[in-house]
C-alpha cells in the first residue's frame, strides 16, 4: 500500500527515523498526518483528500471526533497513536482508532501500511485514551496513592508486583524512570475528558508536574 507522511510539528509517534518513513512516497494513495497540529493540518485540506485510500491522524488523547464528524464524517479517515510512555522510546504498538461508520477498506489499508513498516496494530473505537491508557493510567494512580498512605516502601511494591505478577519492572520505578510528570499530563487530560476519580492525578505526580514546569519556568527567565 502506497502512502505518503505530511508532518504538521513534532511527532510523539515518530521522533526519529524509522522503516515508516522510507517506505513512504510523494505521490502514496494514503495520507498520514503526524505531529502535535496533525488535525489541524488536515482541517484544511481535508477536500483534497476525498479520493486517498485512507488518511490517518496522529492523535494524542483526544477522540478521533474532534476532527471529523461524530455521526457522518469521511469514511476513509482513522486515527492512530504509537504508543510511548513518557519519555522512553516509542513502542511497536500502534493503536488505530475507527468511527462507526469508518470504511473497512480504509481501515485495512492503514493497518496493512503499519504493518508493513514492522508495526503492530491494535484496532480500537473513538474513547480518550484509546486502550492502553485507559487501561494502566488508573493501575498507575491506585500504586502512587498506596505509596502516599504508607502501605509500603517504593521498593517493597515493585518488588512485590514484579515478583508475585512477573511484572519486569515495578510501577513506581517505570514512572520515575520514563518521567512522573507525563503520568500528570496524561492523566489530568483523561480526568477532564472521562470526569472520572480513577483518572484525576495522584498527588506525586502532580507534585512532579509542578516541580517540571517550575524548573523550565526558571531556566526560561
Amino acid at each position: 500500500m502506497s502512502y505518503q507522511i505530511i508532518q504538521a510539528e513534532e511527532s510523539r509517534s515518530f521522533p526519529e527515523a524509522h522503516a515508516f518513513f522510507e517506505l513512504a512516497s510523494q505521490d502514496g494513495a494514503g495520507v498520514v498526518y503526524i505531529g502535535a497540529d496533525a488535525g489541524e493540518a488536515f482541517d484544511e485540506a481535508r477536500e483534497e483528500h476525498a479520493a486517498a485510500s485512507f488518511v490517518a491522524l496522529e492523535l494524542e488523547n483526544e477522540c478521533l471526533g474532534v476532527h471529523i464528524a461524530d455521526d457522518n464524517g469521511p469514511v476513509n479517515v482513522v486515527g492512530f497513536a504509537r504508543f510511548r510512555l513518557g519519555d522512553d522510546a516509542p513502542t511497536k504498538l500502534v493503536e488505530l482508532v475507527r468511527m462507526p461508520y469508518t470504511s473497512e477498506a480504509a481501515l485495512a489499508a492503514a493497518k496493512a501500511t503499519f504493518e508493513a513498516a514492522g508495526l503492530v496494530v491494535a484496532v480500537c473505537g473513538d474513547f480518550p485514551g484509546r486502550i492502553l491508557n485507559r487501561l494502566i493510567r488508573p493501575y498507575y494512580n491506585a500504586a502512587l496513592r498506596r505509596l502516599d498512605e504508607g502501605l509500603a516502601s517504593a521498593n517493597d511494591m515493585d518488588m512485590t508486583l514484579r515478583l508475585g505478577l512477573g511484572y519486569p519492572e515495578g510501577p513506581i520505578a517505570l514512572l520515575n524512570r520514563s518521567g512522573l510528570h507525563h503520568h500528570f499530563e496524561v492523566t489530568q487530560d483523561l480526568y477532564e475528558q472521562l470526569g472520572q476519580e480513577a483518572y484525576a492525578p495522584a498527588r506525586r505526580a502532580r507534585n512532579a508536574w509542578l516541580k517540571q514546569f517550575q524548573e523550565h519556568d526558571d531556566a526560561a527567565s
